[in-house]
């Protein structure tokens, strides 16, 4: 698969919370790091990320624009609370080897209704 048919193979997986097949689009090796959080390494902890992500909140995501540039797939994205992000990914050999995602926490949780961080 090319980069951007990896990621509408993601969207599709995410948007019915299946963090097995997601956890499937990626090496074995990848790393997944969302800037609100600390960098996640491998395929496992990968899928045990989504999962515990999916039972935390009900997430969707809408592609508003996808591009590619050789073994990388940008993605513009939005939900339907409101909130808004985007992705970097990069494939090798029809697997996300990497992906970095950028989108604000703070936001994330108000419009899920979850408790906010306490100050230190």
């Amino acid at each position: 698969m090319q980069p951007r048919q990896v990621v509408l193979a993601f969207v599709e997986a995410f948007n019915r919370a299946d963090a097995g097949a997601l956890a499937g689009l990626y090496a074995e090796d990848a790393v997944n790091h969302q800037v609100a959080e600390s960098p996640v390494e491998g395929r496992e902890a990968i899928r045990r990320m989504f999962a515990a992500s999916f039972a935390l909140a009900p997430m969707t995501c809408i592609v508003e624009n996808l591009f590619e540039d050789g073994e990388w797939a940008i993605m513009e994205w939005r939900d339907p609370l409101g909130l808004r992000g985007c992705g970097f990914f990069h494939i090798v050999d029809g697997k996300i080897v990497f992906q970095r995602g950028y989108w604000d926490k703070l936001s994330f949780l108000r419009c899920q209704g979850l408790p906010l961080p306490e100050d230190p």
